[in-house]
């Protein structure tokens, strides 16, 4: 009896990622150990399938390209696929978890963002980093941002010891 493929579980890493496929039963039929640039080309070779992931922040671009060959993707925070490992953790047993965890009616998912969402997130660490890093902080900081010619020790919009009154 030939079991199909139906979910699949993917163990994101740097270069080399490891993918374990459930049946509608949950068991494994397949294992796959594939470098990077591989891993499009296999889940476009592989029937509609569920893919579960570790939420992570490559793991929203991952969720972009297999949505569009077809298959539905779900991501799940790490800390809920922990309980489903079994024994000793290593990434081939991380990827049977991520797939015995998808499957699961309980469990929480991470909504996967939009493509302009990790854009605008990017410019808001931008912008936080740029408002903190003002003139009245330390003396490198003062010296640093402020114009040629300007003294760092200017009041910068505190009220100065002198008062100004009209004569």
């Amino acid at each position: 009896m030939q079991s199909e493929l139906s979910v699949v579980g993917i163990d994101l890493a740097k270069s080399i990622f490891h993918l374990v496929g459930t049946d509608e039963r949950g068991t494994i039929i397949l294992r796959k150990r594939l470098a990077r640039g591989e891993v499009l080309s296999l889940m476009a070779q592989l029937p509609r399938v569920l893919v579960g992931m570790e939420a992570c922040g490559g793991a929203h671009d991952w969720a972009w390209h297999l949505r569009e060959q077809g298959h539905e993707v779900k991501l799940m925070a790490p800390q809920y696929v922990k309980p489903y490992v079994q024994t000793n953790t290593n990434d081939l047993r991380d990827a049977a978890a991520i797939a015995e965890a998808v499957t699961r009616p309980s469990m929480r998912f991470v909504p996967i963002k939009n493509v302009a969402q990790p854009d605008l997130q990017a410019l808001h660490r931008v912008r936080a980093r740029l408002s903190s890093t003002t003139c009245v902080g330390s003396w490198p900081s003062m010296v640093s941002c402020c114009p040629p010619g300007s003294t760092p020790f200017a009041t910068h919009g505190r009220r100065s010891s002198k008062r100004n009154t009209p004569s």
